[in-house]
């Protein structure tokens, strides 16, 4: 007995106590799961979980000025072959955006070793055959969720951006139905599925190893003189077909309309695609001195992007139409951020319907409807499927 009360009555409200607690704590554990109101300092953090038995890794920055009381957009940067999360941040810059703008960058780590200590590369799937190779998808997809869980993160503001490796790595896990990325962005990387040669001597994508969950938007960068992977195909047994036709590929896949008008500056040339289905979009820069490095603007053109209020960096307002409309000194990460912003936006100028006269085109295309695709220059038949494949880029034994 113990104020009165007896040992049972006593011991029920301290049941009835314990549980209010474990529901209270249960709570705050929700409330840090879903990871606003943790505040979190600015920097760089390294991340670690576990997927599938296998301890994976990244690094994580966060801005300025980050209280964890606000979703906050989200970009995944995923570095090259022996490369590293850090280096790949210093290479891209973006964690300088995201300190600018106001966002979370996590940058993954490969589960390869690259060909230095501390640099890594990606277990591409149906690529790389390696020991030591870990299933990279599974890992991008549970660091989605972890860093959502760790940060307070709007869920349709995730993004990717992927650099060379990174990139063949992050098209193959679009490529793989993981709906994870509002918008994804390629520098010289830009892939849609495994090569494979038909019988007329012509790589092609493999339609059966690209099967995006919905249209994406995409913004691409690819040099003509890069020796790695090659604008023009060929080079490494993973790559083969030309950065034209996976560019071609992704318009079939997100269903644009041919409204893009190629405009070229000093060596750069731009194209847009704004009308595609689900309010897609695709973008591409092709630089005809470039090779695979990742771009830099000239110091020239900082200093205007610097002096250009409210503009992304590199983007200089014209009044005279006749005048170029972009700056040719891209830097891609900030690029690619004016382009992240507006993906499925009110801005986009239409969603496209599948053209009216891709039925009647299609008794020219062995009678398929889908293999009918209206084109920059026209209506043509699709180069996929291709006719009876009889080779592949599949199993580089040793690549990167």
């Amino acid at each position: 007995m113990a104020f009165g009360l007896s040992t049972g009555t006593v011991a029920r409200a301290l049941a009835r106590l314990t549980a209010a607690g474990a529901f209270l704590l249960g709570a705050i554990a929700v409330a840090q799961a879903a990871g606003c109101g943790v505040p979190v300092e600015p920097g760089y953090h390294d991340v670690t979980l576990d997927v599938g038995g296998h301890s994976r890794s990244g690094v994580a920055f966060i801005p300025p000025g980050y209280t964890g009381t606000q979703k906050v957009p989200l970009v995944f940067d995923l570095h090259g072959s022996n490369s590293n999360p850090r280096g790949q941040m210093a290479r891209s810059s973006w964690d300088k955006v995201a300190a600018k703008n106001g966002f979370i960058v996590f940058a993954p780590q490969g589960s390869l070793s690259g060909t230095t200590p501390g640099t890594h590369a990606w277990n591409v799937p149906g690529v790389t055959f390696r020991e030591g190779g870990l299933d990279e998808v599974a890992f991008l997809k549970a660091a989605v969720e972890r860093v959502k869980a760790d940060y307070c993160v709007d869920p349709a503001q995730v993004f990717a951006s992927g650099y060379s490796g990174g990139g063949r790595m992050l098209s193959a896990y679009v490529c793989s139905g993981a709906d994870d990325f509002a918008a994804a962005g390629f520098v010289n990387s830009l892939r849609v599925g495994l090569p494979v040669e038909s019988r007329d001597g012509r790589w092609r994508p493999d339609p059966t190893t690209c099967r995006p969950a919905k249209p994406i938007s995409i913004m691409a960068f690819a040099s003509v003189k890069d020796e790695q992977n090659p604008y023009a195909g060929g080079g490494k047994p993973y790559w083969q077909y030309s950065f034209k036709t996976a560019l071609q590929r992704w318009l079939e896949l997100d269903g644009c309309k041919p409204a893009a008008k190629p405009e070229t500056v000093d060596d750069v040339t731009f194209s847009l695609f704004e009308t595609c289905q689900n309010g897609a979009r695709v973008a591409s820069y092709e630089f005809a001195e470039g090779n695979h490095d990742w771009p830099k603007p000239s110091q020239k053109a900082r200093v205007i992007a610097a002096a250009t209020d409210g503009q992304a960096a590199g983007v200089v307002q014209v009044s005279n139409a006749r005048k170029p409309s972009f700056d040719p000194n891209i830097d891609p990460a900030p690029r690619m951020w004016d382009f992240f912003r507006k993906a499925d936006s009110t801005d986009v100028i239409a969603t496209a319907t599948p053209p009216a006269t891709k039925v009647k085109a299609s008794a020219a295309c062995g009678g398929d409807p889908a293999s009918a695709v209206q084109t920059v220059e026209g209506m043509t038949c699709s180069s996929n499927p291709p006719q009876e494949p009889r080779r592949s880029g599949l199993g580089a034994k040793g690549a990167l």
